[in-house]
């Protein structure tokens, strides 16, 4: 592909991946991966210019663009190696008229931005991620994983953490394949650490999903104990079976739910957990260095709905604990309303309930909380709060 098929072939995808933000569809990088597969002359390097060309783009709108050609002609007014492309020729975009308007540069919708906790360093919202890893314990240590990964440095302030470069291959590296290492963002492991699990523990990761958090919380725990990882989508819930096996983690359970019917799901375990996880649906506003297309299907109705169901998730967990035992909240998101205030609320709510006073080694005190964010840890952005039943 020449240079200016190139960039048409990121404006056709673009057009693509604004439709489906748009109306709900499969996300980026799944649109961009039926593309390649439907151009077989496409090599590797076309892909791979492709690509940047597009999360470029993705990543200066703040705002969801009409079309494609609009996204990128904001993004070639910044870069001229890129105007000169839109030539006419054969397979290149058509020239730019005269007063023809790109989009507008930013790194967050307009209507979000003020609902932001007030740390959170917008310019670092969408940087490039690296990859990082978890070191199993169940398998492993740091140090002999680090021998196999020369390339990983440690993460400060954890102790079974490593950082590979972007776009790494871990998952072609011999410590992925054994089961040695997990890929999980240093602020995800930071969340497993506050949830203090330990040997002998009755542990209910009730959001679990895949599993990345539970199997995290089966190596604090050493494979001893009673972990039971939740959820009311069967097919993620299916995908945690392999992971866990992979990782030596057997004896972790699983169990599904129904939606709007959690309760009756939960009441064998009524008052018998030691530490309850809710890493609960969130808006992902702290993980848009991974998705930043996320900026563009998120609206205000769909922020109030799961404002509303983090809410009526507390609600249900908070029954699961034994006294004294601990529910650790948790989101991927950087809005005062998923963080700080829901667990303002649910402390309103709930009599008999805590905050626990939090130091971890990275990130700061926010609320009754802690806060995560790219531009002051180097992760991806969480807010969590860990709190206490009274005994």
């Amino acid at each position: 592909m020449t240079p200016a098929a190139r960039l048409q072939a990121a404006i056709e995808l673009l057009d693509a991946i604004i439709a489906s933000a748009r109306d709900g569809g499969p996300a980026a990088d799944t649109l961009i991966a039926r593309y390649f597969k439907e151009r077989r002359y496409a090599g590797s390097g076309d892909r791979r210019a492709v690509s940047d060309h597009v999360y470029d783009a993705i990543r200066r709108a703040g705002e969801r663009p009409d079309t494609g050609r609009e996204a990128m002609i904001g993004l070639a007014m910044e870069r001229p190696d890129l105007a000169t492309l839109f030539d006419g020729s054969t397979h290149a975009p058509m020239p730019i008229e005269p007063g023809e308007v790109g989009a507008s540069a930013g790194a967050v919708p307009a209507w979000l931005a003020p609902l932001r906790a007030a740390p959170v360093e917008q310019a670092a919202l969408l940087g490039r991620a690296p990859v990082d890893l978890r070191v199993n314990r169940l398998k492993a240590t740091p140090a002999t994983v680090a021998r196999q990964l020369p390339d990983a440095q440690p993460i400060a302030g954890l102790p079974d953490g490593l950082r590979l470069p972007e776009g790494f291959p871990v998952e072609q590296a011999d410590p992925w394949k054994e089961g040695l290492v997990e890929v999980q963002d240093g602020g995800s492991q930071m969340i497993a650490l506050a949830c203090a699990a330990a040997p002998g523990l009755t542990v209910v990761d009730l959001c679990a999903g895949a599993g990345g958090k539970t199997l995290a919380l089966a190596a604090a725990m050493a494979g001893q104990g009673t972990l039971i990882a939740a959820d009311t989508i069967r097919a993620r819930l299916a995908r945690l079976s392999p992971r866990a096996e992979r990782a030596g983690a057997t004896f972790i359970e699983t169990l599904l739910i129904d939606q709007g019917h959690e309760g009756r799901g939960l009441d064998s375990l009524h008052g018998k957990a030691d530490v309850v996880l809710v890493d609960a649906p969130c808006s992902g506003t702290g993980t848009w260095r991974r998705n930043p297309e996320a900026r563009w299907r998120l609206t205000q109705a769909r922020l109030d709905r799961l404002v509303a169901e983090q809410a009526r998730i507390m609600d249900f967990a908070a029954p699961l604990l034994a006294p004294g035992g601990a529910l650790v909240y948790a989101t991927c998101a950087l809005t005062d309303r998923e963080g700080r205030d829901q667990v303002d609320g649910f402390l309103a709510r709930h009599d008999g309930w805590t905050a626990d006073a939090l130091d971890m080694p990275l990130g700061r005190a926010h609320g009754a909380g802690w806060l995560l964010t790219p531009g002051h840890d180097g992760t991806d952005g969480f807010f969590f709060a860990r709190l206490r039943r009274s005994a």
